[in-house]
Order: C-alpha cells, then structure tokens, then sequence
C-alpha cells in the first residue's frame, strides 16, 4: 500500500500527537517521583518513600518509542501504512479498557479527581487518533507512480520462519499462562481481563490480562503473517516484538533483585517456570526484532505493473511493431522506382529513434 503525501503527512501528525501525550504522562510520573523510584515501581519493588501513584508503566515508553517510530517512518516513505494500521491497532487495543476502569473505585482512592479526568480525555483523543491512522492507511492510497517507485516488502523466507517461531511460541507461552491464571484464581474473573476494585492497573493502563491477551493475539498475528510472507508481517511484527520486551527487562531485574538464579533449584516449580518464561520472552522479542528489521524483497507488483514484456513493467516496454501502413519511408518494401537496391535513406528518423 502506498500511502498520498497528504496521508503521509496526517500519519505523522496523529503519531506525533500519541507521542506527546504519552510523553506528557511520563514527564508527570518522573517529576512527581524520581526516575529511579519510578522504575523500581514498574518493576515490583516495594518502594516506601512513594508518595505519588505514578499513572503510567514500562509499556507507555514503549508506545512512545513506537509512535515516534511510526511518525519518522511515515515522513520518509510512502509505504508506511502498515505501520500506521499497526500502531492504530495497538492504540485502541490499549486503550480501549480506559473507558470503563479509570472510573472504578481503585482508581477514586488512588488518584484525584482532576488527574482523573485528564486521562478519560486522554483516552477520547487517543482512541480517535487510533481509528484516524487506521483510516488514513486504508483511504490515502494511492496505485504506484512509476515501475521505480517502492512497494512495500515482505519478510525473506528463512526470516519469516524464525519470525514464526519466535512470535508464535511467545504468543503460546502468554496463553498458557492466562489459562493457568483462570484456572488457580477464579473468583478473579472477569476482573482480571475488564478491570475492577480488586485488580490493580495504572491509571492510563489496561488491565493485566487484557493488556496479556492483547500481546498474544498480537503475536499469534505476527507469527501467522510472518511464514506467509505478507506485506504487513514486517511492521506488526517489529512492533508485536517491542512490546514482549517490557515484561522480559522488567522480569530479568526481578530475577537479579531476588537473586532467583543462584537459589532457582530451591524455587517452586511454578516460579521456576516464571523465570524462564521471562527468559524465552526476551530472546523471543530480540530473535524478532532480528528478523523482520532486514526486508527480505520488495512485494507483488501493483495493476499495470507486470514484470515481463509488453507492459509498463520493471523496464521500458517492447515497442509493437508497426503496421504497413505505417512503415517509415525507405524501409520496407521498395518506395518508388527505387528497385530492389538498399533502401534511400530516409528523409527523417523512424518514430522512436
């Protein structure tokens, strides 16, 4: 897909705006606590001299680097609409739970009133940003230019299985453990997945199993498009791929915090398997991440750009050859009382010289 210059540029201007407001929380948290208070909190470290509830976590730097990613990426070429429909996706999938969990009555006790509404505010235009890129992919194309123009590409064949691989196993590992958490905490559904007064979130976050079920189906996505070589496998997955490196940096500071490497063969099994999870979903995010950065070739040509002879292809196209009747003068058959000599030389060029 080939995306207007005007499309072009509104992609970035709603990428630049989600950048900003996510900016605009993190500034908040950091200068309300201390960087370090902040991110020993998104961690899950107990920490006793926070004051403030920060409103945001790991995955909002994330997004950020994502929408910045998005808006760059939209500037500079003309087939960023899978990227724009990917961090669209992503937007409202986020933020969507806002709606109904920033009102409930943990988020009354933790944060005020004001602090409160902004972010329903923040949740309204971000939603309408998330729809608007997904509009603007699908309504600003536009068909290529010239046979030299760039076409979208697609994941290399042996990149897209690794891609497959890495992706689908991380989706599958996250399912497991949702499975795993209804199944040992019951009374916790629905809450886990749609927010409530006894599932703590952050307040411009989604809840824990929400935001877990969107990453899997995210990935599961990635995995599927990935093997298949589509031309929206590179941008998705880049982004399904960023967004499983959170938990794992989070995970593996917990594992240095606590020291569970030097005592894992005492740990429960359950938490054993934890770590390792924790584990596989970095070197998952970073196989990923490793495969789809390098395009592996561009994708099908576009109506009227077939590759082989007679049309405005990949080359200049075969001249047809002309008709009799349009035969330039001197060639052919003799002109005249020429006879069956070589022809006189024509008073100008032949059309096409």
């Amino acid at each position: 897909m080939i995306l207007t210059r005007g499309a072009r540029a509104t992609g970035a201007v709603l990428s630049a705006l989600l950048a900003v407001i996510v900016a605009c929380w993190l500034i908040r948290d950091v200068r309300a606590t201390s960087f370090g208070q902040l991110w020993r909190y998104w961690a899950g470290f107990n920490e006793p001299g926070l004051w403030v509830m920060p409103a945001t976590s790991a995955m909002d730097v994330v997004l950020f680097v994502v929408y910045v990613a998005v808006a760059v990426a939209s500037l500079r070429t003309a087939v960023a609409a899978p990227a724009l429909v990917a961090a669209g996706v992503v937007t409202i999938g986020v933020r969507l739970p806002g709606l109904w969990t920033i009102g409930n009555r943990r988020m009354e006790s933790g944060y005020s009133d004001d602090l409160r509404s902004r972010a329903l505010i923040c949740v309204f235009v971000a939603l309408a940003a998330g729809a608007a890129m997904i509009i603007t992919a699908g309504a600003g194309r536009r068909p290529p230019a010239d046979s030299y123009e760039p076409l979208p590409t697609r994941p290399g064949p042996g990149a897209g299985v690794l891609a497959f691989l890495a992706l689908g196993a991380a989706g599958a590992v996250l399912i497991a453990w949702e499975i795993r958490q209804m199944a040992r905490y019951p009374e916790l559904f629905p809450e886990w997945y749609t927010g409530g007064d006894r599932i703590g979130q952050q307040l411009t976050g989604a809840p824990a199993g929400w935001g877990a079920v969107l990453l899997a189906l995210l990935c599961l996505f990635c995995g599927i498009s990935a093997v298949a070589r589509a031309t929206h496998a590179r941008p998705f997955g880049l982004i399904a791929a960023v967004l499983l490196l959170p938990g794992a940096v989070l995970g593996v500071m917990r594992i240095v915090h606590f020291e569970m490497f030097d005592h894992f063969d005492v740990l429960p099994g359950e938490m054993q398997l934890t770590v390792l999870s924790w584990m596989f979903q970095g070197f998952a995010a970073v196989a990923a991440l490793i495969a789809l950065a390098v395009p592996g070739g561009a994708g099908a040509p576009g109506p009227g750009r077939e590759p082989w002879g007679g049309g405005p292809g990949w080359g200049p196209g075969q001249a047809a050859p002309p008709y009799p009747a349009q035969q330039p003068p001197g060639y052919g058959y003799p002109q005249g009382g020429g006879g069956f000599g070589p022809p006189p030389p024509p008073s100008q060029p032949p059309p096409g010289w």
